[in-house]
């Protein structure tokens, strides 16, 4: 039971910061040429370039589709 003088304390919010690869796919379940695939046809955050030779994704994108995903579930 809840305390009314005593506020809630809020979600924290997520961290914001370049995830890799093998982060996006533990994070979403899906291995690389599916999340390339999604990208592909629009389905997915884009990679962002972040070097030469290495992309990441934006952790809040990824949080949001992810959010997006589960609330079409239900």
């Amino acid at each position: 039971m809840s305390n009314p003088s005593v506020p809630e304390p809020e979600a924290p919010q997520p961290q914001r910061h370049i995830m890799r690869r093998e982060e996006v796919e533990l994070k979403t379940g899906f291995k690389r040429a599916h999340i390339y695939n999604l990208m592909k046809e629009g389905k997915f955050p884009r990679a962002k370039r972040i070097g030469l030779r290495a992309v990441g994704w934006d952790s809040l994108e990824i949080e949001h589709w992810i959010a997006e995903r589960l609330s079409q579930q239900e």
